[in-house]
């Protein structure tokens, strides 16, 4: 029989039951949030797959901060998400806001709890942003033959062929894989990722459409297009720039194409740079408050 996860849905009246005194035998991962709050659930369900993937290697707490105000009082919760690590009935870890899915492995790496097959996918990923791409290559092969059911690392090896510029095989690996990651947060980066390359393949290239713009700055097909193609090699800064330069002067340019774009490149950003994502996801709430 396959072990279930330990997840309980804690309040005032059963949190020294499940989360004091199971911390003399598991470390007991209390995560405070709001049921109404994007990061919240997300942390959630991070650390709910978690507790099913390492099974009884720790429990996993969630408590209601609305409903649960003494506890919030209590262990001083000023926002949310929030997670306290317990052992022997003390938080020993305190970690504030949402926490990314190899940010939580980090932690659960602390205590001893760690799968093989994702130290090296993290350690390729590592290599990758250091520069050292080959490597990178051979840790998720490596990977990949350790555990054939993990396409988290088929997914890491389609972002680096669309970093390096491979895209025919970002496309070919991207369409192997499982309907349910194609559709989940990172596919979904992929896939935006690979459409904006094939679409900026269709302008007029980056240097002509520059060129345009420093002749008739309000040239908002130039703007687009050339937000495509900064986009495609992750000149995100710029392609913003242009994106929100369209939204502000000519905000129903083919339909709010500039807002759809912005949204669209902030979820694809997310996954991997959830501080630019807010960054422009803030900037974008604020320009259309105004």
């Amino acid at each position: 029989m396959s072990k279930q996860a330990i997840v309980f849905e804690v309040s005032e009246r059963s949190f020294k039951k499940y989360v004091i005194g199971n911390s003399d035998k598991l470390p007991v991962f209390v995560l405070f949030m709001n049921v109404w709050s994007e990061p919240c659930v997300q942390t959630s369900e991070i650390f709910a797959a978690l507790a099913s993937e390492f099974a009884q290697q720790f429990v996993l707490a969630r408590v209601d901060v609305d409903e649960n105000s003494l506890l919030v009082e209590q262990y001083k919760i000023e926002n949310v998400p929030t997670l306290k690590i317990f052992v022997d009935g003390k938080a020993v870890v305190s970690e504030v806001g949402s926490i990314t899915e190899d940010e939580a492995r980090a932690i659960l790496k602390g205590f001893d709890i760690a799968n093989k097959t994702e130290e090296t996918r993290l350690q390729a990923r590592q290599q990758h942003m250091q520069g050292e791409t080959s490597q990178a290559i051979m840790l998720l092969t490596k990977a990949i033959q350790q555990d054939p059911t993990n396409t988290r690392i088929a997914l890491d090896m389609v972002q680096i062929f669309i970093d390096i510029g491979e895209v025919e095989q970002a496309n070919d690996l991207f369409n192997k894989l499982p309907e349910k990651d194609k559709t989940g947060e990172t596919g979904l980066s992929l896939s935006g990722q690979l459409w904006v390359i094939d679409q900026a393949s269709k302008t007029a290239g980056l240097t002509a459409l520059q060129q345009t713009i420093l002749t008739n700055p309000d040239d908002y097909n130039a703007r687009f297009d050339c937000a495509i193609c900064e986009i495609a090699i992750h000149n995100y800064q710029q392609a913003f720039d242009h994106l929100f330069y369209i939204q502000q002067n000519h905000a129903d340019f083919k339909g709010g194409a500039a807002r759809e774009m912005i949204i669209t490149i902030i979820n694809t950003l997310a996954p991997n740079n959830p501080q630019m994502a807010q960054k422009y996801r803030t900037q974008l709430g604020g320009l259309l408050s105004v």
